[in-house]
């Protein structure tokens, strides 16, 4: 399973494919007595697909056969106990991959000639993933967070350590053994290196990025190196280079909540602008209609806004989650739609929107 969507995982998974590529999705729970149900739920919709791919005769019967095995493959790799809100299972001749979601999915089989990437994207963005990297004179380690996690990252070099026989700077530093080491030149070859590693992981995945670590690591980290400036939020704290998962998110919890308040803030006030200059738009009908001209620069979202329409051809109207016709992912598709077309696009919590239907945006033009 994969904890994480990049760019590069998109544009690969967007490629065309043979005919059929599969896409599974499914909603799940993380805690009982709801989780009870997905095991059952899951192979009632993996014999749904494999029945549609027996059906269509355009699926010829070896393809039929390794498109199933890789159904067969992907099953015995979910782990349900570990589940978040959505699955998304990918199959199609000769690979297959398995994503897990901090959002809800419809429940569907689609088979087409790529794979329905939507929900990944809408998952991503709500996510709004960032990078900590924990330093000290010994150690760095990578993190990657998100609203409500944060796991060790192993990319590249990461973790780092120096390795010198009985040294651990870190622990005598803070218990006073030995002056500082942070003016000795390995321990500036030492961060350096790490900011180098770093540079390339931001390279390949930008995100907002917080830096954890001894007052006087992260300001040698500053004179040393470059990926660490400028928009880097420092969270000192010592002691962290080698710790759990728990003691990093301490170390950087505030820095986080901090900016998410003035990013949230920062969002309302582009709308009120917005408004001011009749560029303003509220709801998925009208939205839709903006996004689909790439007028839409700025969407904003609250978090768990979900909307079920149907489509008459000029409008979105409401609708029930089982009319045939009906859009159950109505807000996935506008927020990749959005993402296509160049928008900034915001996940706010609920209720931050209440005046404007849940979701809003600011026009171009």
């Amino acid at each position: 399973m994969h904890p994480a969507l990049n760019s590069d995982d998109l544009v690969r998974l967007r490629r065309q494919r043979p005919y059929p590529a599969v896409t599974v999705l499914m909603p799940t729970h993380r805690r009982e007595p709801d989780n009870a149900q997905d095991p059952v739920r899951l192979r009632n919709l993996m014999a749904e697909a494999k029945e549609q791919l027996k059906a269509d005769p355009a699926v010829t019967r070896d393809t039929r056969i390794d498109v199933s095995d890789q159904l067969d493959r992907a099953l015995a790799e979910i782990d349900l106990v570990h589940a978040e809100d959505g699955l998304v299972v990918y199959a199609a001749p000769g690979e297959h991959e398995v994503w897990t979601l901090g959002r809800p999915v419809p429940e569907r089989v689609v088979l087409s000639d790529t794979f329905l990437t939507r929900n990944l994207v809408s998952a991503q963005a709500a996510e709004q993933p960032f990078w900590v990297l924990a330093v000290a004179s010994d150690h760095a380690s990578l993190w990657s967070g998100t609203a409500d996690r944060l796991a060790e990252e192993r990319i590249g070099p990461f973790p780092m350590s120096r390795a010198e026989e009985n040294f651990d700077a870190e622990r005598q530093e803070r218990i006073g053994d030995v002056p500082s080491t942070f003016r000795d030149e390995d321990t500036r070859h030492f961060l350096r290196e790490a900011d180098t590693a770093l540079a390339s992981v931001l390279k390949a995945d930008p995100r907002p990025l917080y830096v954890t670590g001894e007052p006087a690591a992260l300001a040698l980290l500053d004179d040393v190196g470059t990926a660490a400036k400028g928009q880097a939020v420092h969270a000192p704290r010592g002691g962290v280079a080698s710790g759990s998962a728990e003691a990093v998110w301490q170390a950087v919890r505030p820095s986080v909540e901090a900016r998410a308040e003035q990013e949230v803030s920062g969002v309302l006030e582009e709308l009120d602008r917005a408004k001011g200059r009749r560029a303003f738009a509220a709801g998925v009908d009208e939205i839709r209609q903006n996004v689909e001209t790439g007028r839409v620069a700025l969407l904003a979202v609250e978090e768990n806004y979900r909307a079920t329409v149907r489509d008459t051809g000029g409008h979105l109207l409401p609708a029930e989650s089982g009319d045939l016709d009906a859009l159950v992912d109505i807000v996935d598709e506008i927020v990749e739609k959005s993402l296509d077309t160049g928008a900034e696009v915001r996940f706010v919590p609920d209720g931050t929107l209440a005046g404007m239907g849940g979701i809003a945006s600011a026009l171009r033009y």
